[in-house]
């Protein structure tokens, strides 16, 4: 390759995160642009700008610098520049046609995994929608993790991100459609993050504790590319495309009724969950010993000021009807552990929003 469109957002690059990227691509006598119009929950407009842009200079690759945003965007753009038509049309699995141009992700954020998924979410801002494109095609083909680029990550997009990389890690897991490969990958990265989000979290610094965050975000990309997710994905990506909620604080948010609610249906599962987040479960009967994963979760939401309901998002229940119909939308639910109705839904959002875990 001779050139690259690097895409990012302006919190990146306002942050020297480009920095010595930019000159190893200088000093490679590379032809660049930077792209940095990536926003939270991106758009159909972000992308197909992007791939304007990529179309205009002819470039050969995109590099992808950011949080699970800006790959999302940069697997579009890449998508749509091999491809005709507009991305809504991709919309499901497996319709792209031809191979995006070459992708390389350096996450900056332990979270989204997305530098080894299969996937990009895409917001509709007519219909405020998130739809999902997925295709093997769209896997990146190279990641590059580099621990440096996340020590200046505020406290809150810390503690956001990582419940986002756990969140994956557990609805994997849990899917109707796992493997023991993918619950291997899921299950190690459970057991890394319980050790390392709250040293992140609290302490910042320790490059030790980002290494094993970002690898633990990474295990979990690629178990959920195999088994796909569950009803907090299901939900979480009609808050953001309702209410522009950022994707790792509404999964937190919602982690703990979505276990609650799943509970009678993957008790096992989560008793070997609540083990790998460190519990001792000796003596307490497999519906106890499951409800310490659920309870640790809440720990982890309290002990970094995430909330504990989903009122204090910013969502609101006059739309509920339509956050139901769009969740249903998602193949997630039909993946999810427990069979989930409509009425599930609701309940779910419901319990959430009141912050009422007591009586599912």
């Amino acid at each position: 390759m001779s050139s690259v469109l690097v895409v990012t957002d302006k919190g990146v690059r306002d942050a020297g995160l480009l920095e010595g990227i930019i000159k190893s691509i200088s000093a490679a006598d590379l032809n660049y642009e930077i792209y940095d119009e990536v926003e939270p929950n991106p758009s159909a407009e972000t992308i197909h700008r992007g791939t304007d842009l990529l179309k205009e200079h002819k470039f050969e690759a995109v590099l992808a610098v950011g949080g699970g945003s800006s790959i999302d965007t940069a697997k579009g753009i890449a998508a749509m520049a091999t491809n005709s038509g507009h991305i809504f049309d991709y919309e499901g699995v497996g319709k792209l046609t031809n191979s995006p141009l070459p992708i390389i992700a350096i996450p900056t954020t332990s979270g989204t995994g997305s530098e080894v998924t299969n996937s990009t979410v895409v917001t509709n801002k007519e219909t405020h929608f998130k739809l999902g494109v997925l295709s093997p095609l769209l896997f990146p083909d190279l990641a590059i993790l580099d621990p440096v680029l996340t020590l200046g990550l505020p406290q809150g997009i810390t503690a956001a991100t990582g419940m986002d990389a756990l969140t994956h890690a557990i609805e994997s897991y849990t899917s109707k459609t796992a493997n023991p490969i993918s619950q291997a990958f899921a299950m190690q990265a459970i057991k890394m993050i319980s050790k390392n989000l709250t040293n992140c979290y609290f302490v910042g610094t320790d490059l030790e504790s980002r290494k094993n965050m970002l690898e633990a975000s990474l295990l979990a990309g690629a178990a959920f590319s195999q088994s796909r997710l569950g009803n907090v994905h299901a939900i979480s990506h009609t808050f953001g495309g309702v209410f522009n909620i950022p994707h790792g604080i509404a999964n937190a948010a919602l982690l703990p009724f979505v276990m609650k609610f799943n509970l009678p249906a993957c008790a096992e599962q989560y008793k070997e969950i609540a083990i790998a987040l460190g519990r001792d479960v000796s003596g307490l009967s497999v519906m106890e010993a499951a409800n310490e994963a659920i309870e640790t979760v809440i720990e982890l939401n309290r002990s970094m000021n995430i909330p504990l309901n989903i009122k204090e998002l910013g969502v609101t229940l006059d739309v509920l009807p339509k956050l139901v119909e769009d969740s249903m939308r998602s193949g997630n639910v039909f993946v999810n552990p427990r069979l989930t109705k409509p009425a599930d839904i609701q309940m779910i959002i419901e319990k959430a929003y009141e912050g009422d875990l007591t009586s599912f």
